[in-house]
């Protein structure tokens, strides 16, 4: 399943064997299927059998006693086949809840695993919409796909071989017209998978560019180019009509050739009884029973196409999430190991703490491990990450943060460092600010009781002025994404953030990543000067950035080189 023609393969077989891997309750959701399964087989031949016996009992005089008996027991059975479709679906519906959380709970784990140098080469928002929407669609493939299927596997064979038995020659022509069905699902499952495919892309396509739309509006329309942006959208939504069109074209066309099939298969079946009952040489009572059977018959299997359309999209977007699980499950074990080490030590960190080291710490980016990088940040200063882009200076960060794997030393107060959650105050380079108001953003992390009343938005206004934002009002609505604000203004909330933190929680390390790379010369001279007062308050600064300027307030330079550059 490693190998990168392994998705490529197994998006064609019915039930693709990573989902039994990588989501556990399937597996006892296949058992508990296929004993229900079994369960309304039985009952459809008790049904037919017992139709059979009332409608040949009323014709020949039986007493009506023994009628009334026959009848209620058909009654039992009409109600053993209602309930038993009640709780497969119940059945299904639950896996497909559990499924789904197994499958977003691995997806979230796996992109931690792999990393922001992989995610960096991923767009977010198909990743979202993969998660969300498309995994969502795993109810149509639980709920009618995979019962479907299971019930074929069952119902099929057995009532194929009680026709057989009841008239041998019944049994022969729905052996031979059986395979037209599966003939004709190949060929319009091979057609309904192409355009099922091409209409996810198109939604992905459509959230990726909404998204990055709204990320970019303000940039947009001080450009003037937010109605092109608009007709772009537009353009996208069409192809994504016309996509959804297809496919219901496609399904439409699917469910047509396999009902007439179907039709024509019955038809024979009943053709021949009809001979044979007139000439004498088949007794009603087997007659009827098989005619009765025949198109229970074929109904699974048919009914398997008709189900495939349902649960196409959610197939669809199992491929990716596999895809995304397959990934991180091919990394090194070692990978896990360096990067479990960061959530794996104690939750407290005394407030006095703060002197990070780190030795001959090498970060993992993709297969290849970047250039080993050793420093001693202490309380009191401000150590300064500087050189050139794709250096690896963020990849540092994002190894403090617990989400890349590493190799060599990183310590707080030479004990491991404890998960970040309990010491670092982080600011990136994207702001990652969500819809709410501005000191919503701020505070966004911190217990209520430390946020709420005067004195809470007292220390958002003092975070706010402390990363040069005095200006934004704390209750100014921001929509998805920050937007409402400029690049400049997203960053600086972020900053804000990580200042709030460090003063609201006692986060001792506070690590920003180009917090200036959008402010002008003015502001950002204000913020170093914060920056300044911040370390000198008894914080452990850690700060990237590419302007000269930062150089003046750091008291620790640490030159991070490419790997090229590191000599043997």
């Amino acid at each position: 399943m490693d190998d990168p023609e392994a998705p490529a393969r197994s998006s064609g077989r019915p039930v693709d064997p990573r989902l039994l891997r990588y989501a556990r309750t399937s597996r006892l959701f296949f058992v508990a299927i296929g004993v229900i399964g079994l369960a309304q087989t039985a009952v459809v031949v008790g049904f037919a059998w017992l139709t059979t016996q009332a409608i040949v009992g009323a014709i020949g005089g039986m007493p009506v006693a023994d009628l009334m008996r026959v009848l209620a027991a058909l009654a039992a059975v009409v109600a053993a086949r209602a309930g038993l479709l009640w709780l497969r679906e119940a059945v299904s519906a639950r896996a497909a809840a559990r499924v789904r959380s197994e499958l977003r709970g691995g997806l979230t784990s796996a992109v931690g695993r792999l990393g922001p140098g992989w995610l960096a080469n991923r767009n977010s928002a198909q990743l979202a919409v993969t998660a969300g929407r498309g995994l969502d669609a795993l109810d149509a493939y639980f709920g009618r796909y995979l019962p479907q299927l299971v019930l074929t596997v069952i119902a099929t064979p057995v009532l194929i071989a009680v026709i057989w038995w009841s008239d041998w020659i019944s049994g022969v022509t729905v052996l031979l017209t059986m395979p037209l069905i599966p003939l004709f699902m190949v060929l319009i499952g091979l057609a309904t998978r192409a355009v099922q495919r091409a209409q996810w892309q198109t939604l992905r396509q459509l959230a990726a560019r909404f998204a990055d739309t709204v990320r970019g509006l303000s940039t947009l329309t001080v450009f003037g180019r937010q109605h092109r942006a608009a007709s772009s959208i537009e353009r996208v939504t069409e192809n994504y009509r016309i996509e959804t069109m297809r496919v219901l074209r496609v399904s439409f066309l699917s469910g047509f050739a396999l009902e007439f099939l179907a039709s024509i298969s019955v038809a024979i079946v009943a053709v021949s009884i009809g001979f044979r009952l007139i000439d004498g040489s088949l007794a009603l009572s087997v007659g009827l029973f098989v005619l009765l059977l025949a198109p229970e018959a074929y109904l699974p299997l048919r009914q398997v196409g008709v189900q495939f359309h349902a649960a196409a999209e959610g197939v669809a977007a199992t491929d990716d999430v596999f895809e995304v699980l397959d990934a991180a499950r091919a990394l090194p074990p070692q990978d896990a190991a360096s990067s479990a080490s960061t959530t794996d030590a104690a939750t407290s960190v005394a407030a006095e703490r703060g002197i990070l080291r780190a030795r001959e710490l090498r970060v993992r980016r993709g297969d290849s491990l970047l250039a080993p990088v050793s420093f001693t940040a202490r309380p009191g200063t401000i150590t300064l990450l500087s050189g050139p882009s794709g250096a690896g200076k963020s990849s540092v960060f994002a190894a403090l943060r617990g989400i890349a794997p590493f190799e060599g030393e990183l310590t707080l107060d030479d004990e491991q460092v404890p998960p970040p959650a309990s010491w670092l105050a982080w600011a990136g380079q994207d702001a990652g600010l969500i819809a709410g108001t501005v000191a919503e953003n701020v505070t966004l992390g911190a217990s209520t009781d430390r946020v709420a009343g005067p004195a809470g938005e007292r220390a958002v206004v003092r975070a706010l002025t402390a990363a040069g934002a005095a200006d934004l009002d704390p209750a100014l609505e921001l929509g998805v994404r920050g937007a409402g604000l400029s690049g400049g203004q997203a960053q600086r909330v972020a900053v804000a953030r990580a200042l709030f933190r460090h003063v609201n929680s006692g986060a001792p390390v506070v690590a920003l990543d180009e917090p200036s790379a959008a402010l002008d010369a003015e502001t950002e001279a204000a913020l170093w000067q914060s920056l300044r007062r911040v370390a000198d308050d008894g914080a452990t600064v850690l700060l990237v950035s590419h302007r000269e300027s930062a150089r003046s307030i750091a008291d620790v330079l640490v030159d991070v080189r490419p790997r090229s550059e590191v000599t043997a």
